[in-house]
């Protein structure tokens, strides 16, 4: 094992169960958003009206091998290697309750609920921490030889770095489940690095969501992409009918062609407005603020001084970001920022000058 890279058990602790959405609730529901990962402006209309009409469908049992099939044509696969879920967070709850393993290790800074879910079945989770001074880039090295369940993000949140696909492979061992949480992914133009729709990998599990693209959250739609055997183990840890008729005809419209055709413009899009956004933060080096770069998802990481108070200003000022000392691996000078148009860019960046030369 590498040695430069600190491994931790869960005694070390972060409150895993606070999310970006605590920020805007109550009395933030008011704030400019930045604390939420989900694309502003979404559902788009289209959507809306196509998830309005299966309301007519309620009062049967919901049927999901259509939106099955859709998402299994969808990634060039047979239906026997998709399972629907209630959000990519209902299966993490799956894996950990489903899946026999002896040593999970979670890679972290990551999404929290992976090793929340594993902590809740019972299990002892050991961490890897990726290091600000690689850039928190993946070192396959550092995960113990013996992890028989490994689960990392790419594109991570909340550091948005997305590791090469060659590298997140190397984690890949007989007797190993290798979960990838690609939650963020189709907001990569192109899907680089993408392993959703791969075969060839041992062990490997790719979960996907429907909710930060398309602005789901409210109806808990994602996916998991594995082996038939796994499918088969989570699906009968599954509750009957998991996922909703709603959710299955939002999941049925998201991977149809003139949807993936939208969502890969938005990609592009978001990647135009995260530009703007870091070439705006890089006016603030001297108020010592540093993004982890290069930025890759729909969100962007800072270390900044006396970020704790920097974020109680903004929110004085009008604006909503996600602290960062609650993932593992990271602490109070940490800030996590959605990309938003130019225009709520330009208006958090006034407002993060003020908050950063105002007197304490």
């Amino acid at each position: 094992m590498d040695t430069h890279t600190p491994m931790h058990t869960e005694a070390d602790g972060p409150d895993l169960r606070h999310h970006g959405d605590a920020e805007v609730r109550d009395g933030g529901s008011a704030l400019v958003d930045l604390a939420v990962n989900v694309r502003a402006d979404t559902p788009p209309a289209w959507l809306r009206e196509h998830v309005a009409a299966s309301l007519g469908s309620l009062a049967a049992y919901p049927d999901g091998r259509a939106a099955r099939a859709a998402v299994a044509a969808r990634h060039g696969l047979p239906v026997e290697r998709v399972l629907l879920t209630a959000g990519a967070a209902e299966a993490f709850v799956l894996l950990a309750r489903a899946l026999k393993v002896r040593r999970p290790v979670v890679v972290h800074p990551q999404f929290t609920e992976p090793e929340a879910a594993l902590r809740d079945a019972g299990h002892t989770v050991d961490r890897v921490l990726l290091r600000e001074a690689d850039g928190f880039r993946l070192d396959p090295a550092a995960v113990p030889e013996d992890a028989d369940l490994v689960v990392i993000g790419n594109p991570t949140n909340p550091t948005s770095v997305l590791h090469p696909a060659a590298t997140v492979t190397e984690l890949a061992h007989p007797g190993r489940t290798l979960v990838v949480d690609e939650a963020f992914m189709d907001a990569v133009p192109g899907e680089r690095e993408a392993l959703a729709g791969r075969t060839d990998v041992p062990g490997l599990v790719v979960l996907r969501s429907l909710t930060k693209t398309w602005g789901l959250a409210g109806l808990r739609i994602g996916y998991v992409l594995a082996a038939p055997e796994t499918i088969t183990d989570l699906e009968r840890a599954q509750p009957l009918w998991p996922v909703s008729t709603p959710a299955l005809a939002a999941a049925e419209a998201c991977v149809a062609p003139q949807a993936l055709a939208e969502a890969a413009h938005a990609a592009h899009r978001l990647a135009v407005d995260r530009g703007h956004l870091v070439a705006g933060l890089a006016e603030f080096t001297d108020a010592g603020v540093r993004v982890v770069a290069p930025a890759e998802g729909p969100f962007v990481l800072v270390r900044l001084p006396d970020a704790a108070a920097v974020r109680h200003r903004l929110r004085a000022l009008g604006y909503a970001v996600r602290r960062g000392d609650t993932f593992p691996g990271l602490g109070e000078e940490w800030l996590r920022l959605a990309v938003r148009d130019r225009t709520t860019t330009d208006g958090f960046l006034r407002a993060l000058r003020r908050a950063v030369t105002e007197p304490a």
